[in-house]
């Protein structure tokens, strides 16, 4: 499963501080669709995700109605992103390895 979405980039300062994207309404709506059959456990998603031509994978995890993208410092270095920009994403989904 494809998507393609523009999102902003929110530093979290939880426990553990982290920057995401938050998936927009329609995107996380398809999410929920396929969950149940993709999730390996407690709700993640695992994904693959291009941003400004730098690839990487990661997991989905549902917050607050929606779903985040986690974007680790090495992503955001080779991307040239950080917290308040506006980002281009490219994603699929991966089926899960249970």
């Amino acid at each position: 499963m494809e998507f393609r979405f523009e999102a902003e980039i929110i530093y979290w300062r939880g426990p553990s501080p982290f920057f995401y994207a938050p998936l927009p309404e329609a995107e996380a709506e398809r999410v929920r669709g396929v969950a149940r059959a993709v999730t390996y456990g407690w709700g993640v998603i695992p994904v693959e995700a291009t941003i400004n031509g730098a690839t990487f994978t990661t997991s989905l995890f549902p917050k607050d109605g929606t779903y985040l993208l986690p974007i680790k410092a090495a992503v955001r270095k080779k991307a040239e992103v950080t917290a308040g920009d506006t980002i281009a994403v490219e994603m699929t989904i991966a089926a899960s390895e249970r």
